[in-house]
């Protein structure tokens, strides 16, 4: 059943918005899902400015997944990984211990277009917190998809639907991105504690409510989760088992208090290494 309907509250990130979902006061986390954002659709023209780029900052004790719709992204990090983040790609990066990146629009800013995308943080559990940082991208020919009756899904992270995603997870849960044609039908997974989806544009059906774009829905344990689209629509489903509560302080996640306090003189203290090709810049921890 049906648990809560979660709006969107739109954010400024200097130069355009972004529409963040969770946390919210009523629904901190789904499953291992502490953090979803939806960046844009934003239009940008060639030659747009550059603070629009996200320097680099650091996290600890989660994995960042980086899904496009349409744009690109240039990311780099501490351990060396850098690429070009493009749609249909799934980009995780795992901070554990802690890892600092950027995220630039090197290449959008040359051609100009559109950017739609989704950022989430995973948290990990609590004896994966301090594990090595590490990077993994997996191109779209990785990434397990299915299409039945107007419905088309490919497998992000995790398991569902008899299908498993290479990325490499910390614990149980599921992240799909899914089309609707309009009028047709699905169901999240049944054998995941917690579960929601997305509504990334159009509009869905959901026990006799109307949910629209820029809506999380929020499921009870237990059956049901059937969705019927009421024009076409794109989506994603997630959720997992849950691991916890965990403390989120800026773009530090942990179960420890303690421990986010000694992340954030680690970063003050500039004891937390900046990527190796872009490291000329940095965000200051705030206040």
């Amino acid at each position: 059943m049906l648990d809560f309907i979660l709006d969107q509250h739109r954010r400024d990130l200097g130069g355009f918005e972004v529409g963040r979902v969770l946390p919210q006061a009523k629904r901190r986390m789904v499953g291992p899902f502490i953090f979803f954002d939806h960046m844009g659709p934003v239009d940008f023209a060639p030659g747009f400015g550059r603070e629009v780029d996200v320097r680099p900052h650091p996290h600890i004790g989660l994995s960042t997944v980086t899904y496009l719709f349409a744009g690109e992204i240039t990311h780099r990090d501490s351990i060396g990984s850098e690429i070009e983040i493009k749609p249909g790609a799934v980009n995780w990066m795992t901070a554990g211990r802690g890892i600092t990146h950027s995220e630039r629009f090197e290449g959008l800013r040359r051609t100009g277009g559109t950017m739609n995308a989704i950022q989430s943080w995973v948290a990990l559990p609590e004896a994966d917190e301090e594990t090595d940082p590490a990077f993994f991208h997996h191109d779209i020919g990785d990434l397990p998809s299915f299409e039945d009756k107007g419905v088309w899904g490919r497998l992000i992270a995790g398991e569902a639907f008899g299908l498993k995603a290479a990325v490499k997870t910390h614990s149980p849960m599921f992240y799909l991105h899914m089309t609707l044609a309009d009028g047709a039908a699905c169901e999240l997974p049944q054998n995941y504690t917690e579960r929601a989806v997305y509504i990334v544009s159009g509009s869905l059906s959901v026990e006799g409510q109307t949910a629209q774009a820029g809506q999380m829905l929020v499921f009870k344990p237990g059956d049901g989760g059937a969705l019927t689209a009421v024009t076409a629509s794109v989506i994603m489903l997630l959720g997992g088992e849950p691991i916890g509560p965990r403390f989120i302080d800026w773009n530090f996640v942990s179960s420890s208090k303690d421990r986010i306090e000694q992340a954030k003189a680690d970063w003050r203290a500039g004891r937390m290494k900046l990527p190796d090709l872009d490291s000329g810049e940095f965000i200051p921890l705030p206040g």
